[in-house]
């Protein structure tokens, strides 16, 4: 045996933070490329006269800011933004037809996530500068923050093309007359370093996308003095961009102007330099880093657009399907029931608190029963309080430790009617619900029927909320699977069974830890229908701890992959069983096991869109909640339920579903580790009963004064199952082979 897997907590944290971490670097520093504050003209009274009326290239000569002018007839074509996937490579393909080389200002985001495009810009010849790495305004920002963002391009560009960069260009700069003082700011800094400054002589604005013609103007001086142009390759579309350039250049050359990068044109030696081993490193593990939370995010955008269209065809499935199942009313020639003796199973392991009320609510059941209480080794009073009870058509069972499912195996052998319904030791029946339960054994193809199962102790807010859960899943889930026949659990809480089809599948399985879900499953495979009745009503006790509903939900979710990958071969099959496989498990997979393991990822991208697109953020969870609500709403009303405990839906994201995400996770780490899951057993208090309806326990029914349970062997009923099911296969006991029998006592 395999023990469960204790470092997968620590591994999962670990992926959440790394996962938190690629969604903070997308959302707020790669996703805020170009949306920093806009530019405005301010006051210039700190400008000197060497900037406003100088050159483009500024540089720091030690005692103060120095500019130089474009040489006559040259002209320098620099390009902003980018690299853009897209748009680049079609300038680049300008450039190389016409000859000629450019200097291209590249933001360390955009090169980051583009390092194939960078690298061709820089091996076909051209020059490539820093735009800073988000696009953001130097002047407006602290000192650090501007010096992680030249910084950080600077080691991106040292990674994608081998060389270390002095020529920076300020975002949202413009020619040196225009410079005002907080541009002054962001001038300072970048020359501090020792690099250098490009501004502009001539601003194409093609950013506007003003038309090609204008474009074209704007970028053409009007007469021989050189120019340092402002174009961009990225941002946007740039089409105009592309087909300026393609009229620019050749009527430039005919008017004997040439085209150098800034380098060639200002007689700049020491530019560019080859990078350190160290920057190469650095710029690749920040490259790494934008890629990866682009990919995480583009990820998590087509899962949150794929899950809310599978949300919203679940809810239009159950929502058709419900109305299809409400609708239904037996035919006046529908078959019924003749009334007959049912036995009840009620597996017991340490139910000292709640036996009796079980015990007592079935016998006050309108349809004669025959109880069989099974101790499973119980530790406390459980098997001393039903002895005291000397009621009649009570039996008492004991064996060792063995197992829930064990324990029904062994109740199984002591059953002697042909209709058997498996209930909990914790569980509370209304009078009408065992009658109500077998009746669609009328129909000799069905071979076991769900229960209603509701939650008896209902108060405070972790029991309304498996209240709700509680009720939507029974009357708009379990409708559903009725309609489309492929329904994958009758519950432990509340089931009925043909004792002849429980022998053909040998029993209930004891080799997963759901066994109600293994044995419906195996039933269904075996040919026979599963129905639910909404009617046949029982009252359990759910967890009344974060702790004790872990370890339930733990269990179930564990033992129902255990379930499904145990009977994936349905996948395959016809009749009842291809239903199953092709309807049930898919539908299990998608909605119980997939979008459970996604949605923390999914739930922290919705949350930090809250800060990124606030009214799309919160008009999402509206309508989620929405999504929530109505079907649930519906439930209730089906149900004959009060409306008032719904307002706890909308709490539910912040716990509950949660822990929810959590056991699936957990299951399927645990599943995957190949570990063994122990049995769960919750403490009970005996609440189930809560808010149940009250029962006269006064009113005797009538057959319980006359009849007695059968004794002797089960007698073949007299018609057969779906292709002869129905009759008891020779040789096939309903419980495990070699399992000992157990003392029996009559309460």
């Amino acid at each position: 045996m395999r023990p469960q897997p204790r470092a997968h907590w620590v591994l999962l944290a670990l992926g959440m933070v790394v996962l938190l971490g690629a969604l903070l670097l997308d959302t707020f520093v790669v996703g805020h490329v170009g949306q920093g504050a806009q530019p405005t003209a301010g006051p210039a009274g700190t400008v000197p006269e060497t900037v406003h009326q100088g050159g483009p290239l500024i540089g720091d000569t030690g005692s103060g800011l120095s500019s130089r002018a474009t040489p006559d007839r040259t002209v320098v074509l620099t390009f902003d933004d980018g690299p853009d996937p897209e748009w680049t490579p079609k300038i680049l393909d300008v450039l190389r037809r016409n000859g000629v080389k450019a200097t291209f200002f590249v933001t360390g985001a955009a090169a980051a996530q583009h390092q194939d495009v960078l690298a061709r810009i820089d091996a076909e010849g051209h020059e490539v500068g820093l735009h800073t790495f988000t696009h953001v305004d130097l002047g407006k920002v602290d000192e650090t923050r501007a010096r992680l963002e030249l910084g950080q391009t600077g080691l991106v560009v040292a990674s994608g093309t081998g060389k270390s960069s002095r020529l920076v260009r300020p975002p949202y700069s413009n020619r040196p007359d225009a410079v005002d003082d907080e541009d002054l700011v962001g001038i300072e800094r970048i020359t501090a370093a020792g690099d250098l400054a490009l501004l502009s002589d001539l601003d194409s604005e093609d950013w506007r996308r003003p038309g090609v013609d204008t474009v074209l103007a704007n970028a053409t001086p009007k007469d021989d003095k050189g120019a340092v142009v402002l174009m961009h390759d990225g941002g946007g579309d740039r089409s105009q961009t592309v087909a300026a350039l393609e009229k620019l250049i050749p009527a430039l050359k005919e008017r004997g102007f040439t085209f150098q990068t800034t380098s060639g044109a200002f007689g700049i030696s020491q530019a560019t330099a080859p990078a350190t081993a160290t920057e190469r490193a650095q710029g690749t593990a920040v490259s790494l880093a934008v890629r990866f939370s682009r990919f995480v995010t583009e990820l998590l955008t087509w899962l949150v657009v794929i899950s809310s269209a599978l949300a919203l065809a679940r809810a239009a499935v159950l929502l058709v399907t419900t109305a299809i199942h409400a609708r239904r009313k037996p035919g006046k020639h529908a078959p019924r029931l003749e009334p007959q003796m049912v036995t009840v199973l009620v597996p017991a392991y340490n139910e000292e608190a709640g036996i009796e009320a079980t015990v007592r609510t079935i016998l006050a059941s309108t349809t004669p029963v025959h109880v069989i209480v099974i101790d499973d080794g119980s530790t406390d009073r459980t098997s001393e309080v039903v002895k005291s009870l000397h009621l009649p058509n009570v039996s008492l069972v004991r064996q060792k430790n063995a197992g829930k499912a064990a324990a029904l195996n062994t109740g199984l052998r002591h059953t002697r009617t042909e209709l058997v319904v498996m209930v909990d030791g914790d569980t509370v029946l209304e009078p009408e619900t065992v009658g109500n339960l077998v009746q669609p054994f009328a129909d000799h193809a069905v071979g076991a029927v769900s229960g209603n199962a509701k939650v008896g102790n209902r108060s405070g807010i972790l029991g309304r909320w498996q209240h709700i859960e509680y009720v939507i899943g029974f009357n708009l889930d379990r409708r559903m699977y009725d309609v489309m026949q492929c329904m994958p659990t009758v519950p432990g809480a509340v089931g009925g069974f043909r004792v002849s089809a429980l022998r053909e599948v040998g029993g209930v399985p004891e080799d997963t830890l759901a066994e109600d879900t293994d044995l419906t499953m195996a039933l269904e495979r075996a040919g026979w229908s599963v129905v639910y009745q909404e009617s046949a009503r029982a009252w359990t006790e759910a967890p009344a701890s974060l702790g004790q509903l872990w370890r339930q939900r733990y269990r179930w979710c564990y033992g129902t992959l255990q379930a499904m990958w145990k009977h994936r071969g349905a996948v395959f099959e016809r009749g009842m069983g291809g239903k199953l496989g092709r309807r049930a498990l898919p539908y299990l997979f998608l909605y119980q096991v997939a979008l459970p393991v996604l949605a923390p990822a999914i739930d922290v991208f919705a949350v930090l869109s809250l800060w990124t697109d606030p009214a799309r953020g919160a008009l999402a969870w509206l309508g989620f909640l929405a999504l929530q609500l109505v079907p649930a709403v519906i439930a209730f009303r089906l149900d004959g339920e009060r409306l008032r405990p719904l307002w706890a839906v909308a709490l539910q994201p912040i716990v509950y579903r949660q822990l929810m995400y959590l056991v699936v996770i957990q299951s399927v780490i645990t599943a995957m580790a190949g570990a063994v899951l122990p049995w769960q057993k919750l403490k009970r208090t005996g609440s189930a009963a809560q808010n149940a309806p009250e029962i006269d326990e006064t009113t005797v029914p009538l057959y319980r004064a006359n009849l007695r349970p059968p004794r002797g062997p089960v007698r073949p009923p007299g018609t057969g199952g779906p292709t002869g099911r129905g009759q008891a296969r020779p040789g096939r006991a309903p419980g495990r082979t070699g399992t000992r029998s157990a003392p029996r006592d009559r309460a």
